[in-house]
């Protein structure tokens, strides 16, 4: 699972800037570059974390002037011997100095090899090294905050409480278990009940955060549908904040479906402008009109849209999750009897901005079952992804399992099995016992270089 050789790679993105980055791990890493470095200092002389100026020479051509660092082993990002090389940022350039890495003996690293390593040498737990892709990916500063109290272990601690607090059960059950001669007794009635049931309760509250670090991670898409004229694309344009979708008085302006990202309360969010929906003969509206109604079976939360000026009759819901919007408030005087028929539905003007704080507040409520806060970078500090969530309610079922064991006057051996079964599926959270499958998947999405 675990390669010891050296590995190189550019860690910034493809294409010109002013400085690229290239990383060098492994015991032979110093050595290496130290065959290619020609400065005052040669690399093994160096003391770790200091630049150090000079020039990329392979086979007595110069390829570059760069800065190098060096990091002595464990007191690097990987733990081990590493070396950073920052030479000037065009293609080719930082092409011919990997080039020249890996004919000096370096192999190319693994896309998020940089960042296994450092697991695997315990510089952090698998919560922190899929933070380091998150951070990276973020489209939101709620997403950034979320990534870096993750990268800072505060999931991590989380799940270690949790261990902690089972464990001393465990503990207590097993000494019983195999010393009954010491008449050790276990915690029982309702102190041993609610130990257990304090663990649940703080599994369920962990589990709670799939939904926003599901929508922090991936965002989430609306749908913005309704009759023509209904306001879609001044919606989706309000939302921007900027005019994205052209809109006239003209029915059917909207042909196809437009599709652009916009942060609300600082979620990420892919705003979805679907064709009118209506009877017609002609075939391209026809076309756009069935790609709106697959964007509505799709979409995460669908946007209901109404003209308010034109209610006469009742309304026919277009999905059943959606959420009911009156637009054009501002051609109305008095629109109370709707407020009263429908208590849901949320009422905005998109040519003058009234209502759509509102609306952004009811979007969140609906999403992720909750208020939004006030500011972007107060999110939550934990915020779980798909992995994390089937590790721990595997761990509340095996828990649940071992509370209902407890209060059936089970043996207590078979308390402790399922007691066990749940630290093996808390200590899977933070890479306790990973396989190389899991870390394969997990470090397999990364870039190359990190």
């Amino acid at each position: 699972m675990f390669s010891h050789d050296t590995i190189a790679a550019i860690a910034t993105p493809p294409g010109e800037g002013a400085i690229a980055l290239l990383r060098i791990s492994g015991p032979e890493a110093i050595a290496i570059a130290s065959g290619l470095f020609q400065g005052s200092v040669s690399c093994t002389a160096m003391k770790p974390r200091q630049l150090h100026f000079g020039k990329i020479v392979e086979q007595g051509q110069v390829i570059d002037e760069v800065l190098l660092a060096i990091f002595k082993a464990p007191h690097s990002y990987t733990g081990e011997e590493m070396v950073e090389i920052s030479c000037h940022g065009g293609s080719l350039i930082s092409a011919r100095v990997l080039q020249a890495l890996l004919h000096a003996g370096a192999r190319l690293a693994r896309p998020g090899e940089f960042t296994q390593r450092a697991y695997l040498h315990g510089k952090m737990d698998l919560t922190q090294a899929e933070a380091v892709m998150d951070l990276i990916e973020a489209q939101t500063t709620r997403a950034q905050h979320a990534a870096s109290e993750q990268l800072a272990g505060r999931l991590g601690e989380v799940i270690a409480h949790l261990k902690t607090d089972l464990l001393a059960a465990v503990a207590h059950l097993e000494a019983f278990i195999d010393f009954p001669e010491e008449d050790i007794s276990p915690e029982t009635g309702r102190a041993f009940q609610e130990r257990l049931e304090k663990s649940r309760r703080e599994l369920l509250s962990i589990l709670a955060t799939a939904s926003e670090g599901r929508l922090l991670r991936e965002g989430f898409s609306l749908a913005l549908c309704g009759a023509p004229n209904a306001g879609k694309s001044s919606l989706l344009n309000a939302l921007l904040g900027r005019d994205r979708a052209i809109v006239t008085p003209i029915a059917g302006t909207t042909r196809d479906l437009l599709e652009e990202m916009a942060s609300l309360s600082g979620y990420p969010f892919r705003l979805i402008d679907t064709a009118g929906l209506r009877e017609t003969e002609e075939l391209i509206e026809q076309e756009g009109i069935a790609r709106s109604h697959q964007a509505i079976a799709r979409a995460d939360l669908t946007l209901h849209l109404v003209d308010i000026t034109e209610v006469k009759n009742s309304i026919t819901p277009l999905h059943p999750q959606e959420l009911l919007l009156f637009n054009k408030i501002d051609l109305l005087s008095d629109y109370s009897a709707l407020c009263k028929a429908h208590p849901e539905a949320v009422f905005v003007s998109c040519k003058t901005g009234e209502g759509l704080e509102e609306l952004k507040t009811a979007i969140i409520s609906r999403v992720t079952g909750k208020l939004p806060r006030m500011k972007e970078q107060a999110s939550s500090t934990v915020a779980i992804n798909a992995r994390h969530q089937a590790c721990l309610q595997r761990a509340l079922a095996s828990l649940d399992t071992a509370l209902e064991l407890f209060k059936n006057e089970q043996p207590p051996e078979l308390l402790a099995v399922e007691l066990h079964a749940s630290l093996q599926d808390l200590g899977d959270v933070v890479g306790a016992s990973s396989t190389e499958d899991i870390l394969g998947e997990i470090f397999g999405n990364f870039c190359i270089g990190k």
